[in-house]
């Protein structure tokens, strides 16, 4: 009797779990109110010059069919901001990340910014760079290859990587960044 009490109780409870409910995660995508999106924990990294692991090797075409590569960035500080469209804290950053932007590349010659776009086409991610002014390149969705180059050093979307003059990540926040902190690791990492 116990036994059937409990399947009961366990078929009652899971009933409301199932993918049809207007709070499943399927509902709110087909929505859009992307009420299900997880992002990083706004976690702030630095490392020190002698934990940075190898040089990273970014290169390929932009959203908008240029092509871009680290190389051409020897010795400069180069700030990588993985976005897509279809993530929320994403847009958020976006106004940020433009300041950031704007200030720093003013004020240095020897820094730049590239964006990594994920999970979409470059439609999509031409029409976001269009509507929110950035600023700066963005690297197209490969398939996850570029993604996979970063050394698992951007599991959440958006993240922010700051990368010294050897290019290798010296800096990273998981999730939003705002222009103040960004300003700040990337004057850390042109100290030296």
């Amino acid at each position: 009797m116990a036994w059937v009490a409990t399947g009961v109780a366990v078929l009652v409870t899971t009933a409301g779990c199932g993918t049809s409910g207007a709070s499943s995660v399927a509902a709110q995508a087909r929505s859009g109110d992307r009420k299900g999106y997880v992002s990083g924990d706004g976690s702030v990294e630095r490392v020190d010059a002698a934990d940075r692991g190898p040089a990273l090797a970014l290169a390929g075409p932009t959203v908008d069919g240029r092509t871009w590569s680290l190389q051409e960035h020897s010795g400069q500080v180069v700030v990588v901001n993985v976005w897509g469209s279809w993530c929320p804290p994403c847009i958020t950053e976006t106004p940020a990340l433009e300041k950031a932007y704007r200030t720093l590349t003013a004020r240095y010659q020897d820094v730049a910014f590239i964006g990594l776009d994920t999970k979409e086409g470059p439609e999509s991610a031409l029409a976001f760079i269009r509507a929110n002014h950035v600023p700066y390149p963005s690297l197209a969705y490969d398939g996850g290859q570029r993604m996979l180059s970063l050394n698992g050093k951007a599991a959440a979307t958006p993240t922010t990587l700051v990368l010294d003059r050897q290019h290798r990540i010296a800096a990273r926040v998981l999730g939003p960044v705002t222009a103040a902190t960004l300003g700040g690791l990337v004057e850390d990492v042109r100290a030296g």
